[in-house]
Formats: structure tokens, sequence, C-alpha cells
């Protein structure tokens, strides 16, 4: 079975990056009929905070994406102890008595003479007795693992054939003086027990890919690796988000706090994005799902706002009444549904039908408006008003087409483009009504 996972550092917000690799887990899941588990890399207790694994959780399920385990790795000292203690054993761990002062020196010392950087494997030289009197010296040492210098090639599920030659690369530190794991061991320990078959994550983290293969293989008794695939950075179209921000700096609830769609970020974010049609439901999406829609995929906002326009023209009032206005109706919601980029858009409108606004005086419109304004039907006020008042307003004033309507949608509304008016008129009502038109031609 195919067994993926989203592993996020719970330091702060969800990021569309890190969304991203979520949703692109999500669907590799489904697609392949395989499973998803949630692990929150916790074990920095500096910057991970509880509320923010909370928060993740929250944002990943608005976004449609579930899991069928999830666990916290601060939970998890146990399975990392006993694998330190399996490397140890078998001696693919050694001990390392330098400070972080003293490698910095020799880094900088090598530095300076144009030597490699790597690390020079000086403790693997120390004397039982110099670890001895090291020890008694109150030294506690990191633990190293001992890359076997072979050249690696494996295929990327995104980047294609790659290979790396481990002799030039540093040998990693798995465990640190203290005895605590870091992140490499931690997550590969997991990675094994869990019975993961893919890794998919952004490209920022394909540098340790060969190391971890090495580890797999070390842990796993040599067996077969699991397969990675990495996302390149995520990509846009140059320009602003909703609120003037950047893309790279997005999170995933701000767009949730806009009124954007769980739908609209998908598609965009995937490349299946249809051009005149709703997008599909995550689990529809799946189907069609590739790996390298999402890997070459460009993100473009203005998309992605009228994909959701798109979304919330064919949304019920049922799903959207706790996010509207207080006092919204399903009648308002109909009316405005299509008009809408983002859902907190309706507030203004709501404005518009049941508050109170001030429309712009409109130039060169005075008597049109005062015309308008004495020629308006007595209430009730039914769906065929704006009609019959248009008809009127035609013979009375001789005027047709946008020379008529947008003075008037002006008054009406403030705004010189929006929801149909033979929908808003009956909604906004004789009174106010009448009150901006009167404004609007002063």
């Amino acid at each position: 079975m195919t067994r993926v996972r989203f592993a996020p550092t719970p330091t702060g917000n969800l990021f569309l990056s890190g969304a991203r690799v979520a949703l692109a887990n999500h669907l590799f899941a489904r697609h392949t009929n395989g499973q998803m588990l949630l692990r929150l890399d916790d074990l920095d207790p500096e910057r991970a905070r509880p509320a923010h694994a909370d928060q993740i959780m929250q944002d990943l399920r608005w976004f449609g994406i579930d899991w069928q385990t999830s666990f916290r790795q601060s939970e998890r000292q146990d399975l990392y102890r006993a694998t330190i203690a399996q490397l140890q054993r078998d001696k693919f761990l050694y001990p390392c008595f330098e400070s972080e002062e003293e490698l910095k020196a020799k880094q900088e010392f090598r530095r300076k003479r144009n030597q490699s950087l790597i690390y020079d494997r000086a403790m693997l030289k120390l004397t039982d007795k110099q670890r001895q009197d090291a020890e008694a010296g109150g030294k506690r040492p990191h633990w190293r693992f001992k890359l076997s210098g072979r050249t690696l090639a494996w295929n990327d599920l995104v980047l294609g054939p790659r290979e790396a030659t481990l002799s030039t690369v540093s040998d990693p530190i798995l465990v640190r003086a203290d005895g605590s794991p870091t992140p490499i061991l931690a997550s590969v320990a997991d990675d094994v027990e869990y019975g993961t078959t893919h890794i998919i994550r952004g490209e920022d983290n394909a540098g340790n890919t060969a190391v971890q293969i090495e580890l797999f293989e070390t842990l796993r008794g040599g067996r077969t690796p699991i397969h990675f695939g990495h996302l390149p950075a995520l990509s846009d179209s140059g320009k602003t988000a909703p609120g003037g921000r950047r893309t790279g700096n997005l999170a995933l609830r701000a767009l949730r706090n806009d009124g954007i769609e769980p739908r609209a970020i998908a598609a965009s974010m995937t490349g299946l994005a249809p051009v005149d049609s709703v997008p599909l439901p995550l689990d529809e999406l799946a189907r069609e799902f590739d790996l390298t829609d999402v890997a070459t995929s460009r993100f473009d906002v203005t998309q992605m706002l009228a994909i959701n326009r798109r979304v919330l023209g064919t949304m019920d009032f049922a799903s959207v009444a706790d996010r509207l206005p207080s006092g919204a109706t399903e009648t308002f919601w109909l009316a405005v549904r299509g008009s809408l980029d983002l859902l907190k858009e309706a507030r203004g409108w709501w404005d518009v039908v049941a508050g109170t606004i001030i429309p712009p005086v409109v130039e060169g419109a005075r008597e049109l408006l005062l015309t308008a304004g004495s020629l308006l039907p007595p209430e009730p006020w039914d769906n065929a008003v704006w009609t019959r008042w248009i008809a009127t307003l035609e013979n009375a004033t001789h005027r047709t087409g946008e020379a008529l309507l947008l003075p008037l949608r002006l008054a009406l509304t403030g705004e010189d483009s929006g929801p149909d008016l033979a929908h808003l008129l009956p909604l906004i009502g004789r009174p106010r009504a009448a009150s901006r038109l009167a404004i609007a031609a002063t």
C-alpha cells in the first residue's frame, strides 16, 4: 500500500508552500488508494507550540485534507532512543567530542587554506583512553553517522534521475550531546516504523536525500529505499494576493479569512484549473492527479480569484450562511453570489441593500436621476419592479443602455459594476432608492 506523510514544523502559520506539499501528498494517496500520515515535527521546544500544531490541523481540515493517523515527534522519544541504540550497537555511529566552537574554528582554518570543508573524521582516530579521558573531564559526545562514501543513484519522482557521492558529504550528526535525536534521525526512524513508501516534499529538502537513503537502507537491512519526489518552490505570476500580500508570504488561513474557497486554491496549485467551469472537489480532483501537474503549475492570483468567483457562484445559502453578515437572507445571497471574487465582499453588498451608503454625485446626470426618483413605483415591490421602472424611464428620458444604467447603478449602489440591479432593487427598497437618487443628483 502507498503510504505518504506530511510533516510540518508547528512554529507558526501554514503557508501556501506547505499547504501545496500537503495537497500533493493527499491527492497522491487518494490517487493510489493509499494512506497519508500527519506528522508534527515538534522536537524543538523553543520554537514549536501546541497551539500552532492545532491551528495547522484546523487549516488542513478546512482545506479538505485528511489523514489516517497522526502523531507528534515529541511523544516518540522511546522509538528514537531505540534507533540510536541500534545504530550504536552496529557501529554506524561514532562519538565526537568537538564542541561547536571547535568545529567552527576548524572549518575557518580549512576555508582560509582553500581546503575541503567536509568533516575530517578526526574522532574516528580517538583511542579508548582518549574517549575515557574526555568523558571523565565532563565532555559528552555528539554522534555522527558514518557514511559509506559510495555513489548513490535514484530517480526522483519530479526531478528525474539524481546522483550523489557520499564521500563529498560530511558525516551527519544524528545525536546531539544531550542524547536527543536530530531531525534527520527522527524523520527516518518515523518513516521506517510507519512504512512510508513515498516522500513528497519541497525541493529545499532535496540536499539531504542521499544521506537519508543510506540511513533508510541501514535501518531496513539494505532493502530498497522509499521513493522521493521534490516539488520546486511555488512560483507565482508576480502579482499580489488579496490584501497586497505576496504569494510566498501568504498563510492558508489568510486566504480563508478573505473568503477564498478551498477548491479555488487547490485548482490554482495543481494546474487542474478549468477555464470556464467550476473546479472539482478534492476527491474527484484526485482521479485526474499527476504529481508533475503540481510541480509545473504556476500559481496565478488573478486566476485563483476568477476560479473562486465561479465556485462562489454555485454555492447554496446553507453552505455560507454562517459566514454572511448578520441578517443576510437567502434572497440576498442568490442576488450577489455570482459577482463576488471573495466571500468577504458580501459585507459591502449587504450594506448596499440593508444599510446606509453615501452614493457619489453623478456628474451630468442630475435631470435623469431626479426623473428616476419621481418615477419610482410605489411599494410593495416584486421581482418585476426593475423591468417596469426601466421601461418607464426609457420612455421618459429617451436614454437606453449604459447611458441610462450606469448613472442608476452609481446612485443606487455607489459602484460602477456588480450584481444584477433587477435582483438588488427589491432588496434596497423604495425609501433607500429614493434617498440615494436624490443625493446623487445634488
